[in-house]
């Protein structure tokens, strides 16, 4: 795992996680800080559908492309926290369609998913340049989003043994109780979610969503030395990334993880 952090035009700085070295991978889990938004979105909000200040999104914007410069195309969607995977192009990248992931066999095309809580999930195949990004929230664990996406992947030319992928910063097992009932669901509805599940306070259940999303990518094909968790918990550190659940469940700005390769 690689931090890295880039200041644009020497203001704040917008930090950026990265897993993979390569140069022609276009990618990051953006963080909080360098954006102007102010209250629940600050500072670095990238979503204009929470209800933030238009132009602070448009600065905010401004301020990433410039310290991403590849950031020119960026397909995103409608999220609905479901399992339905869809395949941008150049032509299709400004649709927005409802959906919780994305693949695409373009450069120059980028994938942006939004998240504040939930797994965003990157995934790369090299060799013929296919990328996909997936918004992991509980439903869309439990409909197994990520076999979805890497099927979706490999129907652009990918091959299951030859994609990377990285989970960025989410709730980790240390904050996400819910209730008992749902963690009989994952256990349930999910092979091997049982080993990642564990009791809480009474009525409750905790869940370790990374290890849910891990075991759901290597049932779909990937190696496990190919799949990698970065970052912290999100509800653990709210002064570095936007976290619903450390904000009480009131709305919060979201922050942006994208993929793609170099044009």
């Amino acid at each position: 795992m690689e931090t890295h952090t880039e200041s644009p035009g020497g203001s704040s700085a917008v930090e950026i996680l990265r897993a993979w070295p390569e140069a022609s991978i276009c990618h990051g889990f953006i963080g909080r800080a360098g954006g102007v938004s102010t209250g629940a979105f600050a500072s670095m909000n990238l979503s204009y559908w929470v209800g933030d200040d238009e132009r602070s999104v448009d600065t905010n914007w401004e301020r990433l492309r410039r310290a991403v410069p590849d950031l020119k195309l960026v397909a995103r969607l409608n999220q609905v926290h479901g399992n339905v995977v869809h395949a941008a192009t150049r032509d299709t990248a400004a649709l927005r369609p409802p959906g919780d992931g994305l693949v695409t066999a373009e450069p120059g095309v980028m994938l942006g998913i939004f998240s504040a809580d939930c797994v965003p999930i990157l995934m790369v195949d090299s060799k013929r340049k296919i990328a996909g990004a997936l918004h992991g929230g509980w439903r869309g664990v439990i409909a197994d989003i990520a076999d979805v996406g890497v099927r979706a992947m490999v129907q652009l030319g990918a091959r299951a043994s030859d994609i990377r992928a990285a989970m960025g910063p989410s709730i980790g097992q240390c904050c996400f109780e819910v209730d008992a009932e749902l963690g009989e669901r994952f256990g349930g509805e999910i092979e091997g979610a049982k080993k990642h599940t564990r009791a809480g306070r009474p009525g409750k259940a905790v869940i370790d969503l990374r290890a849910v999303v891990r075991d759901q990518l290597e049932h779909a094909g990937l190696t496990p030395a190919n799949i990698a968790s970065i970052g912290p918990c999100t509800r653990c550190a709210p002064d570095r990334f936007f976290s619903r659940r450390a904000a009480g469940g009131k709305t919060t700005g979201l922050q942006m993880s994208f993929v793609g390769f170099a044009a």
